[in-house]
């Protein structure tokens, strides 16, 4: 058991506890975002990356009834084409670290989500949301312009490219059901437990072959990207980590001996 840390900045909290993180966030009363809110949340994970004994990490709105609305529309209007171009470039190379580092990031989505809000759940390895969370959905089309930070290319990777473009050019928005079975979403929870069995998951991966599970990530992100027989020869050379790993031989010998793992997440 470890201590539990809290570190707080303008928009962004983050607590850390026995192998999670959570990042707490609040801007505004649909937790529309500038490029002040993602500064912040991009020292967040660069701040976690370094962090070994975080294996999980939780994407969680502390504003009732919004994980996100997106980016501020007054903040978009006020600036010129080569900001807000730059912005959506910083948008997504902070979310790509999140594709790129080993611990598995879960966007727990308890009020709606929609535009960048989407775009930033999207961004993260897992979907989770309530029955009563509300709408889902890209927008972006009704002000003339497209899901700009990962959300023409991220929704097409999850739900195929048929249902990304009817849902980007009609501005489609779902119920958490609809969005279940598009895929766009993992679990569905009742309203009110969906932190609690949010959590609940990750701690079963925090207790689990964490070397293994970080693993799995990096094969499956980066293997999508490759050729099919580069990304087996991929998955054949962190399998070969794996091989000679402490938790192999103890995953191994605790099968034979019937016993449970005592995982050492290396």
């Amino acid at each position: 058991m470890t201590s539990p840390t809290t570190a707080s900045t303008k928009y962004v909290t983050v607590q850390k506890e026995n192998g999670i993180a959570e990042i707490h966030f609040s801007i505004n009363k649909s937790n529309t975002y500038d490029l002040d809110f993602y500064r912040e949340l991009n020292d967040a994970i660069d701040d976690i990356r370094f962090d070994h004994e975080i294996k999980v990490v939780i994407l969680v709105s502390d504003t009732p009834k919004f994980f996100s609305a997106g980016a501020n529309v007054d903040f978009l209007k006020s600036t010129d084409p080569h900001t807000k171009t730059q912005f959506c470039l910083f948008c997504n190379e902070t979310l790509d670290k999140i594709a790129r580092s080993p611990q598995i990031y879960i966007a727990c989505l308890e009020g709606h989500t929609v535009g960048g809000g989407l775009e930033l759940a999207m961004g993260c390895d897992l979907r989770f949301m309530g029955d009563e969370a509300g709408k889902i959905g890209l927008p972006e089309v009704t002000l003339g312009v497209l899901a700009g930070t990962g959300g023409t290319q991220r929704l097409s990777r999850l739900v195929g490219y048929s249902k990304a473009l009817d849902m980007n050019i009609m501005g489609q928005l779902l119920t958490p059901k609809e969005a279940l079975d598009a895929g766009l979403i993992n679990r569905v929870f009742p309203q009110s437990q969906v932190r609690e069995k949010t959590r609940q998951y990750a701690e079963k991966i925090v207790n689990s072959a964490t070397y293994a599970v970080s693993n799995i990530k990096l094969s499956i992100m980066n293997g999508k990207e490759m050729p099919l027989n580069v990304a087996i020869r991929y998955e054949g050379e962190l399998q070969n980590l794996l091989f000679r790993s402490e938790d192999a031989k103890e995953g191994l010998s605790a099968f034979q001996e019937k016993r449970k793992p005592q995982w050492k997440g290396v």
